[in-house]
């Protein structure tokens, strides 16, 4: 471990690395900082809990680096080590006393040191700032309103099964303004309950390993963890009535960026975010390739089809953004897709259909078509361990010929001006794992 004299203008050039790194003071032995891969720094001391070489070693935090000055940190650590001398274990003394923490501080500590690490397809690795964002939305909005106020060691199973009946109703839903051109929009129901009683199973097993609770609640209520399979695809006559609403809304005046990004999303296959937040530097058109710097399974290569393309091509870059699709005001990307989707579905007469749906549409049509599961996964950009099996040695090559012939039937549906009886009939959706 790095030792290091901790002075703030020290700490202030600290970068972080993949995984969280203690850099030990130079003056005061066992006094450190730790500094997660989010770039989230906390004062801390370590300790053996007794005497020997048998004796354990522990560590405590202080506090968040900004709330107190390295010297501030430093005289806390150098009192809390003064107690160790005298015979204390400041480490169970904190841990008796946060049994008493209310289920909205379990959260707040989770934000500080828990929430960091995901598991899954990427087991180990940091979470993305965007999941740990809507992870901890999603927590203080149904969690904190509903069960914020109950200790955590009082917590039971009925109280997780109620929780979850609760937020599927709708007792946590609202929307309201929340300053100029902000609003706080809480949707409830099941698919949002299932969400977050995971979320939740998450916080209460940091708690288990950080010894304020001696089970985990959410492992034995009778609740849905995950979510439902999403297995609804749209079949050829049902993507021309995508592609008729599209026109109609382009005859509208409605945003070309939104109808654009509508079109990529049936096109390609990506994620929502993936196309809406595209940049410049990610198409690659001498390849014909999409090389996505951060998508939800980390850096991900895409075959970008001939439809999707021509698209792409025919839009002007704005001088001043990186963005394909900038946003109108500011220097993000463009974000009123959520209001131009509602009107694209009803002019389809598709109710309930979402962008993933498309994402589903691309491989359950790419499928049907007699593409080979190995292409499928290249184009959708897949990254489970089956996948990656499956399209290990798949080249940009053939996976580019698949992009082109699935988003060419695609692209002929869209632009389809007659009703056909032909479609996907043995479409097998279950293949994406998105």
């Amino acid at each position: 471990m790095p030792t290091v004299k901790l002075t703030k203008r020290v700490v202030d050039a600290i970068k972080p690395a993949a995984k969280p790194t203690y850099f030990y003071d130079a003056d005061l032995a066992g006094f450190f900082l730790r500094v997660q891969p989010t770039g989230t720094k906390v004062w801390g001391a370590e300790y053996r809990a007794g005497t020997g070489r048998g004796a354990p070693t522990r560590r405590v935090t202080i506090a968040a680096f900004g709330k107190l000055t390295p010297d501030e940190a430093r005289a806390a650590a150098r009192k809390l080590l003064a107690s160790v001398a005298h015979g204390e274990d400041p480490a169970v003394q904190k841990a008796e006393k946060a049994k008493e923490l209310t289920l909205a501080g379990l959260i707040d500590l989770y934000a500080a040191e828990g929430c960091f690490v995901q598991r899954g397809i990427r087991q180990g690795e940091p979470m993305k700032e965007r999941t740990r964002a809507y992870t901890l939305a999603r927590l203080r909005h149904h969690v904190v309103p509903l069960l914020g106020k109950r200790r955590v060691t009082e917590v039971g199973v009925g109280d997780i099964e109620r929780f979850v009946r609760d937020v599927g109703a709708g007792k946590t839903a609202k929307d309201e303004k929340a300053g100029p051109r902000a609003r706080i929009i809480v949707r409830g129901g099941d698919g949002a309950a299932r969400k977050v009683v995971r979320d939740l199973s998450a916080v209460f097993s940091f708690a288990v390993r950080r010894g304020l609770m001696p089970t985990n609640p959410c492992d034995t209520a009778a609740v849905r963890k995950t979510d439902n399979r999403r297995n609804r695809y749209l079949t050829l006559d049902e993507v021309a009535r995508l592609g008729k609403a599209f026109d109609a809304l382009d005859e509208e005046g409605v945003n070309p960026k939104a109808v654009n990004i509508a079109r990529l999303w049936a096109l390609t296959g990506c994620r929502r975010d993936e196309i809406a937040g595209l940049r410049w530097s990610e198409v690659d058109f001498d390849r014909s390739l999409l090389v996505l710097e951060d998508s939800k399974t980390g850096k991900s290569v895409r075959p970008l089809g001939v439809a999707a393309r021509v698209l792409l091509e025919a839009i002007t870059p704005e001088a001043d953004s990186p963005y394909v699709f900038p946003a109108e005001h500011g220097k993000g990307h463009y974000q009123g897709t959520k209001r131009v989707w509602p009107k694209v579905i009803e002019k389809a007469k598709l109710p309930g259909v979402t962008p993933h749906t498309l994402r589903h549409t691309m491989g359950s049509t790419a499928v049907s078509t007699g593409e080979a599961l190995a292409l499928t996964g290249a184009i959708l950009g897949h990254a489970n361990a089956r996948s990656t099996s499956l399209y290990a040695h798949v080249q940009n090559d053939p996976s580019k010929s698949a992009a082109d012939r699935v988003s060419l039937t695609i692209a002929d549906a869209l632009s389809r001006k007659t009703k056909s009886k032909s479609g996907p009939q043995s479409a097998r959706p279950e293949e994406d794992a998105a």
